[in-house]
């Protein structure tokens, strides 16, 4: 019997708990946010200023800064207790020269336009319940030619793929990590999804792609278009 397909259910927009920041900043996501940077760090020109769009705890601009010593960051998130501990992790890393926190909303970014060489984002597009306000102002604050890298959650095609997916890259955490990876899971895009909405920003689709077994990526530069925005 075939499995049925799995749909969309929406989970929180913001984790803004004491216990969701703490649980999700103790997380292991190293080699996940190693791989985002070594895949962002083989495109980008060097570039700067860059932003960060829901940063969350700050883990990824700070792995991006130990490896770039000429990154200079803005990053923001929409929870207030992400950002605290994110300034936290930012200080004891010793990089507040170089990264800048702020809170705000991605879907209406407080940036002028073209204020960025580059935009990042890792995990933000699942946590929206319609993400094309959250893309488009990403697109907007961008400079002319400017990179996008986008990079988040793939949701399986059923259920037992999705529990596989926990078991394998959740199994050491405790349950209520377990619960949070797979909640996002459940409401993570599909990829046709994905390339429908950035084909009505303009751009084109192809440039959405799978690349791991849990996750596509949108890497492509402003004016890079089928049509105009």
């Amino acid at each position: 019997m075939k499995a049925a397909k799995l749909e969309r259910v929406l989970e929180p927009e913001v984790m803004d708990s004491p216990e969701e920041a703490r649980d999700y900043d103790a997380m292991d996501h190293s080699l996940v946010n190693r791989a985002f940077v070594a895949d962002f760090l083989a495109v980008w020109t060097g570039d700067n200023p860059l932003l960060d769009a829901g940063t969350g705890t700050a883990l990824i601009p700070i792995e991006l800064c130990r490896q770039a010593a000429n990154a200079r960051i803005v990053a923001v998130d929409m929870a207030q207790n992400m950002i605290r501990l994110g300034e936290d992790n930012v200080r004891q890393a010793g990089f507040a020269d170089r990264l800048t926190l702020a809170c705000c909303d991605a879907k209406h970014l407080p940036h002028a336009d073209a204020a960025f060489a580059a935009v990042i984002s890792n995990s933000i597009v699942h946590h929206i319940p319609d993400p094309l306000d959250a893309l488009r102002e990403m697109s907007r604050v961008l400079k002319p030619g400017g990179l996008l890298f986008i990079r988040d959650l793939l949701r399986p095609a059923d259920q037992e793929t999705l529990a596989h997916l926990v078991t394998t890259y959740a199994g050491d955490a405790n349950a209520h990590q377990r619960q949070m990876f797979a909640d996002s899971l459940h409401a993570a895009l599909s990829l046709a999804e994905v390339r429908h909405m950035v084909a009505r920003l303009g751009y084109d689709p192809v440039t959405v792609r799978q690349t791991t077994d849990r996750h596509w990526t949108w890497q492509t530069h402003k004016g890079r278009v089928i049509r105009s925005l």
